[in-house]
């Protein structure tokens, strides 16, 4: 835009009326994404997947918290309708109030939801009056009333009686601070009981429904017990129990340890305040055993995770927190990124979507598929002309990945069934040679075939021995397993697991019969021993009774038996190979097991290290670039610090530190130590270096020591 005047003035040009761009997500899933023809289809793809994943994992939820849950609303229904006149309050002294310990476990950020879900249940059908509180939040006494009142309240209130009262408008409605006592909250809820009595007259109602509906209990809600001030939850209770009798107050504490909690935290004479009943939730090995078994272990779901991925995110829960939500959000983070850095993964779908998907590969797609490390070992296993159709004929090539993806399908579809039968037939015998969770049976049949591993072949030994009741209610169990399986070769194998359960049933007393002719060829040589012989003879005897135990004729029970480990061991080598085995099993599963370490087990301390020695990879100065174990004088301070703190010993010298710091930062400037206006250490000098080991000690690098006060020691070793 240009203006011409004759005389000089200042023009205003308004910008042009372009509306700036929001970014959607599937923009920031494009971006170097790999493949980017085909990089709509495949956030199309995650995104529908994960949606699917996210619902199934909130219904598995429920029904996990279900039983917890509707305890702790049957609890508080109690005491809403027992508040005044029951068997309840009978049990109760007038100042005790109720209260629920909720032994939740330690997986600490699982525990959220289980109160959300809470939350929304207890003001659905008990009451709508509930204050959820964590001990951050209240230090001390006057914060821990003023987060309880305003919740239970939903006003806003004073903690200090000299505070001037101002309107605030909130949620659309305007509410005067009050004075935060329990008191006032006497008195408010008071006067909210006599408005819901006094509502328009309806149909008669039993005097139990018309106090449940009038008085409904104030439920405050500790999220994390240990966590709170013990004396500020002590004089919480002993001022609670002085105005129970004026409100139905109902306590519940979330507790991640153990019961014995409440009497390390609250002395008898607090706790005697207290009418304490315990409940106890799903273990989260158990919550997490059910994830594992309703999303990873089914063909429903078609993206997959490597045996290492997949030992990754179950040491991250064994060892580190215990959350069943960090476990899916590391599903998550697998899902996306398999669908950002795959192109290929546009086949990891339902079979018929992927048929089309299949017919619309790009030639880049199709190289890439050429280059897969299983479809070049089956390239190599086929004939010549065969070989030159696969490498040159997109067309042919299209028709064979179909042929693949279809297998691949059907792998999945039978290879769950029987790793539930494997599990449910090992999973009792002693010292569990093959695992006591399928999810171990499952990491060994992702690493190789499960047949050749020694513990597979003493688990069969050991099922060679199992009575007959206990083996045919195992079997029986696999039946069950494959009756709802659609599958024809499923089908097939639950036919003749029936035809060899009704053979099991059909025996009779003959292998009894054979009994006696087998004792009589054993006792005959052990007769013999009763005589006196040389050394010669009784090895003679000893060699003659292990042959007639070889030759001896087995019964129609353990021949049945073998029969059946048989068709067992048959079906774990036909169907449980590992994934490599199938081609393009690269679609469906995801490998980099490092990508998901770094991003969920994150290593704080050896990343601040290599930024403090390399400083040149994060802040991109050519001026950083040194040789291994040298400090450029162009470095930040801290940095400077840190190189030069390495040469020292365990006990470090402030000012010889403070001098070598000023000769390097000098030379950064280009003073000259030879000049007459040069000056070592200056203000300035000394105010940065100050700055630097603050932050070191900060850090965790260094610490203040008694033995010199000219001294710091240094607490770590290394330089990286």
């Amino acid at each position: 835009m240009s203006t011409s005047s004759v005389s000089k003035g200042c023009f205003v040009f308004k910008p042009s009326a372009k509306k700036k761009r929001t970014l959607g997500l599937d923009d920031y899933f494009t971006d170097g994404c790999e493949g980017a023809e085909t990089s709509k289809i495949r956030f199309k793809l995650c995104q529908d997947l994960w949606d699917k994943i996210k619902t199934e994992t909130e219904v598995l939820q429920d029904e996990l918290s279900k039983k917890i849950l509707n305890s702790l609303l049957d609890f508080t229904m109690r005491c809403s309708s027992t508040h005044q006149h029951s068997d309840w309050a009978s049990q109760m002294r007038a100042s005790e109030i109720p209260t629920a310990a909720l032994i939740l476990g330690v997986n600490v950020p699982d525990h959220d939801m289980t109160f959300q879900s809470l939350c929304e249940l207890l003001q659905q059908s008990v009451t709508p009056h509930v204050a959820s509180v964590q001990a951050k939040e209240c230090g001390a006494l006057k914060h821990l009333m003023k987060r309880v009142l305003e919740r239970l309240m939903d006003t806003v209130l004073a903690v200090d009686d000299d505070e001037e009262e101002e309107a605030e408008q909130t949620r659309g409605q305007i509410h005067k601070k009050v004075h935060c006592s329990l008191g006032t909250l006497c008195d408010w809820y008071s006067t909210k009981t006599k408005k819901s009595s006094s509502g328009t007259p309806g149909k008669k109602r039993t005097s139990a429904v018309r106090h449940e509906q009038q008085q409904p209990p104030l439920v405050i809600i500790f999220k994390d017990l240990e966590a709170f001030n013990p004396r500020v939850l002590q004089d919480f209770i002993i001022i609670c129990s002085r105005y129970i009798h004026r409100v139905p107050l109902v306590f519940i504490f979330g507790i991640a340890t153990s019961p014995s909690t409440i009497q390390h935290m609250l002395p008898h004479s607090v706790s005697s305040l207290l009418c304490i009943e315990l409940f106890q939730s799903l273990s989260c090995t158990q919550h997490l055993a059910t994830v594992i078994d309703k999303l990873i272990l089914t063909h429903n779901f078609p993206f997959k995770l490597n045996n290492k991925v997949m030992q990754v995110l179950i040491s991250i829960f064994l060892y580190h927190d215990f959350s069943v939500r960090n476990f899916i959000k590391g599903l998550q983070l697998a899902l996306l990124e398999h669908f950002h850095s795959q192109p290929l993964s546009v086949l990891c779908c339902k079979k018929t979507e992927a048929f089309l998907n299949v017919m619309q590969l790009s030639n880049c797609d199709l190289e890439r598929v050429r280059q897969l490390g299983s479809f070049r070992r089956y390239v190599e296993k086929q004939e010549l002309q065969e070989q030159a159709s696969l490498l040159n004929d997109d067309t042919y090539l299209k028709e064979v990945c179909k042929k693949f993806v279809k297998e691949l399908h059907k792998y999945h579809k039978n290879y769950y069934p029987v790793l539930r039968c494997l599990h449910t037939l090992t999973s009792t015998l002693p010292r569990y040679p093959l695992g006591k969770q399928i999810r171990e049976l499952h990491l060994i049949c992702l690493e190789k075939n499960v047949w050749e591993n020694e513990d597979y072949q003493s688990a069969m030994k050991l099922l060679k021995m199992l009575a007959k009741d206990e083996l045919i209610s195992l079997l029986q169990r696999c039946a069950e397993i494959l009756q709802p399986v659609k599958s024809k070769i499923m089908k097939s194998a639950l036919s003749q697991l029936q035809e060899l359960l009704a053979k099991f049933k059909q025996l009779d007393t003959a292998a009894g019969e054979t009994a006696p002719s087998v004792e009589d060829s054993i006792t005959s040589p052990v007769k013999n021993l009763q005589k006196k012989t040389d050394l010669f003879q009784l090895q003679k005897t000893l060699l003659e009774m292990n042959e007639s135990r070889r030759s001896k004729n087995l019964s129609p029970f353990e021949a049945l038996r073998n029969e059946a480990l048989e068709f067992i061991d048959n079906l774990v080598k036909i169907h449980l190979s590992p994934p490599e085995s199938q081609t393009l099993y690269e679609v469906c599963y995801y490998s980099p097991s490092a990508t998901v370490r770094r991003h969920l087990n994150a290593t704080p301390r050896t990343s601040i290290q290599a930024a403090l020695n390399t400083p040149y990879y994060y802040l991109k100065n050519d001026r950083l670039k040194t040789e291994d174990g040298l400090a450029s004088n162009a470095a930040p301070d801290i940095c400077i610090a840190y190189k030069l703190h390495l040469e020292c010993g365990r006990l470090i010298n402030l000012y010889d530190w403070l001098e070598a710091y000023a000769t390097v930062v000098s030379g950064a400037e280009g003073n000259n130590p030879g000049s007459d206006n040069y000056v070592k250490v200056d203000e300035v000098k000394h105010a940065r270096f100050i700055r630097a080991v603050s932050e070191l000690e900060f850090l965790g690098f260094i610490k203040s020591t008694k033995q010199k006060t000219d001294h710091v020691a240094r607490l770590t070793w290394g330089g990286c």
